[in-house]
């Protein structure tokens, strides 16, 4: 009896102020972190869709070419004078920019 007093004693007197705090938790991490992540997405795929012939682009290994022929989810690119390698046009990352 004595512990259940001494229980309901720590625990504060709402309950739905201890709800509260891990609802507001999560909305941050919603703010934060996942709203963010799904914009980036969402910015990719419309660049990868917007890809086009002669766009100098860089893939997520680093390798820099120019776009010759894009054949469905396959891009071929041009990373030297007559060499060609082909990649998935989703392991581009973004356009190439030199400085």
């Amino acid at each position: 009896m004595l512990q259940f007093v001494f229980l309901q004693a720590q625990t504060g007197g709402n309950p739905l102020l201890s709800m509260l705090f891990p609802f507001l938790i999560l909305i941050v991490f919603y703010f934060f972190l996942i709203r963010p992540q799904m914009k980036r997405q969402k910015d990719q795929q419309k660049f990868v869709e917007s890809l086009k012939e002669g766009m100098e682009v860089v893939t997520s290994a680093g390798l820099i070419g120019r776009i010759t022929k894009i054949d469905g989810p396959v891009v071929r690119l041009m990373v030297d004078e007559k060499t060609f390698i082909r990649v998935v046009k989703t392991s581009i990352q973004g356009e190439f920019k030199s400085a």
